[in-house]
């Protein structure tokens, strides 16, 4: 395949900020993989709020410097057309889900090119949406449960109760799915409108987080949370202090400067009770894992929307906007 001789549409970023009105959409060259990458025709795409973060507020200036003009997002599912020197472990035709990650970016284009480190052969009967879907908000959801939380996926974790915040959005979505399959008690927080989605995923208990009771993030049956999986951008700490058992985690994934400076102070006074930062190690090993899962019906990827990527601008401003429901998607193919 001579695919630097080919063009490609895609939607790209020609300077930092912008807001979705930034976006560009252009032709250009089809990648070429390098060592220990391979050329995936995407199929289908996702954004996550990390996405449009880096680029809106300029975050990309701290990770990779000097990659202007950028093509944004990192997470696709879609079909192996080409292979870099070297790699061995999979095949064209594959399909695959994969994240890029941050500084190579990529996603929303018909082609992208991708680590073989971070990309996953999709059993049969997983979609390329889900594929898309797995990365950032699969991989966040379980590790903050498995890793963060302490929780086993076989059913045993019976004696942990949880607190998901933002319960309907895309990592919420998950994040409640794998504590119930690991036997958790969990409570989750949400929008009035997505109580029933939230319940359907399995949530004991589900909050409206605009009502009193809501606010007060206190379990209709009067349990104290061992982990608090914190995927809204607030409140702090303190807010969540009253409703957690002895020790306990409220596990941030936003963590800011006030988050780090509050998990210092703990740390200096032998608090039992901590917010953890969040940090993300992609891994082929989880992005497999959840793909299994997929596979075997025991997880399920939640859409609030699939846009064409002719529209991407529409898809890019209801993630930056905050209240989807699920995962936001944008599709290559049937334009």
């Amino acid at each position: 395949m001579a695919s630097a001789q080919k063009m490609m549409r895609a939607v790209q970023y020609s300077k930092f900020g912008g807001g979705a009105s930034g976006l560009e959409h252009v032709e250009v060259p089809v990648p070429t993989p390098a060592k220990d990458q391979v050329l995936v025709k995407v199929e289908v795409a996702s954004i996550n709020p990390v996405d449009w973060k880096v680029v809106q507020k300029g975050a990309m200036k701290l990770i990779a410097p000097g990659k202007l003009p950028y093509i944004p997002a990192t997470d696709m599912g879609g079909e192996v057309v080409a292979l870099g020197p070297g790699v061995t472990s999979f095949a064209i035709g594959d399909k695959v889900s994969s994240s890029s990650g941050l500084p190579l970016g990529g996603a929303l284009a018909e082609y992208a090119v991708t680590s073989v480190k971070t990309t996953v052969k999709l059993p049969g009967n997983v979609s390329a949406l889900d594929g898309a879907s797995l990365g950032c908000a699969g991989s966040t959801a379980l590790q903050t449960v498995r890793d963060y939380g302490g929780i086993k996926l076989d059913g045993s974790s019976k004696d942990k109760n949880l607190l998901v915040t933002a319960a309907s959005g895309g990592v919420g979505t998950y994040a409640v799915q794998l504590a119930k399959l690991g036997g958790a008690h969990v409570t989750a927080t949400c929008g009035r409108r997505n109580i029933d989605l939230v319940k359907s995923l399995g949530a004991d208990e589900v909050l409206d987080y605009k009502t009193p009771e809501g606010e007060k993030l206190e379990s209709p049956s009067g349990k104290k949370y061992d982990v608090v999986i914190h995927c809204a951008g607030s409140p702090p700490f303190a807010a969540f202090k009253s409703q957690l058992a002895h020790t306990a985690k409220v596990v941030d994934l936003a963590p800011s400067a006030k988050g780090f400076l509050t998990l210092g102070w703990q740390t200096l006074t032998f608090s039992s009770q901590k917010v953890v930062p969040f940090m993300l190690k992609p891994s082929a090993g989880d992005l497999a894992l959840l793909a299994n899962l997929v596979s075997e019906g025991k997880l399920r990827t939640v859409v609030d929307s699939t846009t064409p990527l002719s529209k991407a601008e529409q898809a890019w401003q209801k993630q930056s906007e905050g209240h989807s429901s699920g995962k936001v998607l944008v599709t290559m193919v049937g334009e």
